[in-house]
């Protein structure tokens, strides 16, 4: 294998970027190989340290990687950033689509106008009518609320194998339309079978033990996890440009109308596909003699057409078929919570987007995985992969929290997002670890500042390494994508309320 070359001189690593735009750089690592882009204002990408330059480096010399691209929302993650987009022909690495296989966006559009929760009291009642459908917190699930759905096993194996199909949308109540606005709704095995996925999830559940923890891991569909997971309800405000206004009113979005903002992923059960696929491949690395790129086990990949790169892959699917339902359940849940306060209201589906996950794409004229870890596609119009789908002559909708403070975003790709592999952020990144947050941070300036903000949530106190001042300014962020010519804003979101949970990150 070859060495692969390490900097001796990160502290001089931003006067190594290469200028070639307000808000793109190039980052050169090396003879014979392409740069890293970064995408980011002068600001953001000195918020990048050297730590992050330092994976990603280690990323594009990697074997078999073509690409890797840095979004403004970058920062240390496991091996890779993340905030990264890592591109092969022929591998697939598990760390650049992490733990949380397919962690997502959703947004929800009702007809409820923004006045009819201007009242504190009754968004707490909307509040208290979610938290008894949709638990929030790691390892919390169906069994911690009473108005959950209820998943037995053979539910839980049909929608591992399945995804969002006509059968599994039925029996959990969720409308089969919403199915047209995913960004995939189903995954298959490598060879387009769901037998496949199939055969490989009875032999997980081969014995008792093993089988009872995977419809343990089941019955958590239709939960928010904890850490970065949330909930959220939003004002909904559409751009002033007549153009893009167009586009979002083609999408279904409504000025001045109540939507929900849903983030969170596979759960339980994607974790321990990850875990296992980590210790899988990590194990073969060990006995076959193979070196881990730059000595990191993080780094460790297969072949995709491998047997272990394809057993990666059929776990990957089914995590992702796990979290694309869980997101369509709890939107489905919400609506419920806000009938019962506003009986009679309509909501339909917006769009469900991933950001952890690693597709196959055409890039640079050929078929290559494209790895995205918090990172998220955006695909304009025209677009090929967007072919007979609602979104094929506007481009879909990017779904990019920000904080409850300062806003999220609505955003359309622009024929300039090919120099990302058509990606962009996935929201606004960390600036502060967790654990500096919660040392430097006061938590009564943290919950006024909320407050301030006609902000609440369904915290005693909000999670302190979850406050706004722990992630990057959103507005340099945008102004980032914008300037780059990656995307366009379509709409703000103004957050009402958050459901959050101060358990442990399980993302």
């Amino acid at each position: 294998m070859k060495e692969l070359k390490r900097t001796s001189a990160m502290d001089t690593m931003h006067e190594m970027l290469q200028i070639s735009g307000p808000a793109m750089a190039s980052l050169p690592v090396g003879d014979n190989c392409s740069p890293i882009t970064v995408i980011g204002t002068d600001p953001i990408r000195q918020s990048f340290g050297s730590q992050t330059f330092q994976q990603a480096i280690n990323s594009r010399l990697a074997p078999g990687v073509s690409q890797v691209v840095l979004n403004p929302d970058a920062h240390v993650g496991y091996g890779a950033p993340v905030g990264c987009v890592m591109v092969s022909p022929t591998h697939v690495y598990p760390g650049p689509v992490g733990v949380d296989i397919k962690c997502s966006m959703s947004l929800l559009q009702t007809d409820l106008p923004e006045k009819e929760i201007a009242d504190w009291k009754i968004r707490r009642r909307v509040i208290q009518a979610i938290a008894k459908r949709v638990p929030t917190g790691a390892g919390r699930g169906q069994r911690h609320v009473p108005k959950s759905r209820s998943v037995d096993g053979p539910l839980g194996f049909q929608v591992a194998t399945e995804g969002a199909s006509k059968s599994v949308l039925k029996k959990l109540g969720i409308p089969k339309a919403w199915a047209n606005r995913c960004e995939d709704a189903s995954h298959s095995a490598p060879d387009g079978s769901t037998d496949t996925l199939a055969a490989r999830l009875e032999w997980m559940g081969r014995d008792r033990d093993k089988r009872d923890r995977i419809e343990s891991k089941f019955r958590q569909l239709g939960s928010y996890g904890g850490g970065n997971h949330f909930g959220e309800a939003e004002v909904v405000s559409l751009s002033q440009c007549p153009k893009l206004r167009s586009v979002g009113e083609q999408w279904g979005l409504r000025h001045g109308r109540v939507a929900f903002l849903s983030h969170c992923g596979s759960r339980g059960f994607g974790h321990d596909l990850a875990m296992g696929q980590f210790r899988a491949m990590k194990s073969h690395f060990q006995s076959s003699g193979l070196a881990f790129p730059a000595g990191d086990p993080q780094l460790c990949y297969a072949e995709a057409n491998s047997p272990e790169g394809q057993r990666y892959l059929c776990d990957m699917a089914m995590g992702a078929n796990f979290a694309t339902v869980n997101h369509l359940l709890i939107n489905q849940l919400v609506l419920e919570s806000f009938r019962e306060v506003f009986p009679g209201i309509r909501g339909e589906l917006i769009y469900f987007i991933s950001h952890n996950i690693a597709r196959q794409e055409p890039v640079d004229g050929r078929q290559q995985w494209v790895h995205r870890k918090g990172a998220t596609r955006a695909f304009p119009a025209g677009h090929e992969q967007l072919a007979g789908t609602d979104f094929e002559s506007t481009g879909h909708p990017i779904l990019l929290p920000g904080n409850p403070r300062d806003g999220s975003s609505i955003m359309v790709a622009r024929p300039g997002a090919s120099v990302s592999a058509f990606s962009v952020n996935h929201g606004a990144g960390r600036q502060l670890s967790r654990t500096k947050a919660k040392k430097n941070l006061n938590q009564m300036v943290v919950d006024k500042n909320l407050l301030d903000h006609d902000v609440i949530s369904n915290c005693r106190v909000y999670p302190r390494d979850e406050a706004p001042d722990a992630y990057k300014d959103f507005t340099e962020v945008l102004k980032s994508v914008t300037e780059a010519g990656l995307a366009e804003e379509v709409a703000r979101l103004t957050a009402k309320f958050v459901l959050k949970d101060g358990a442990p990150a399980d993302d």
